[in-house]
């Protein structure tokens, strides 16, 4: 019963740590100027890009199936809100900084690197100037 206890009571110290850090669950709707319901899916630092270092935030936006409720130009709204409100504040303040932040919006949920023909995805590519997500050609 105590080892039970001291388990559970490190896991909420973890928990609230990582909240504490900006961290945001998986199953909590992010606030996107559209109103679509956009939820984080993952953070990918570990894959270099063209730019070179590159974090990638991915997110599962279900609305992007269908272009008469988000079309694209909404989408790529969404994407640059994600990118200043999301992703930089979670960008670490102490290593190597990132070249080029990736931005994805795929209707449903796919493994990072895996091809779906069935699947509806946006992609965009920001560097950070003065703190805000500046749009890069992709």
């Amino acid at each position: 019963m105590i080892r039970a206890l001291v388990h559970i009571t490190a896991a909420m110290v973890l928990a609230g740590a990582a909240l504490a850090e900006g961290f945001t669950p998986k199953l909590v709707p992010i606030s996107v100027p559209s109103g679509q319901d956009i939820r984080w899916q993952e953070t990918v630092s570990d894959a270099q890009g063209s730019a070179g270092r590159t974090i990638r935030f991915r997110f599962v936006a279900p609305a992007i199936a269908d272009a008469t409720k988000v079309d694209a130009e909404v989408a790529l709204d969404d994407m640059l809100a994600l990118c200043d409100t999301f992703a930089v504040p979670r960008i670490p303040n102490v290593g190597p900084q990132p070249e080029q932040i990736v931005i994805s919006l795929a209707d449903r949920d796919i493994p990072f690197g895996e091809a779906n023909p069935d699947a509806v995805q946006y992609f965009e590519a920001y560097s950070i100037v003065d703190g805000h997500c500046q749009w890069e050609f992709f």
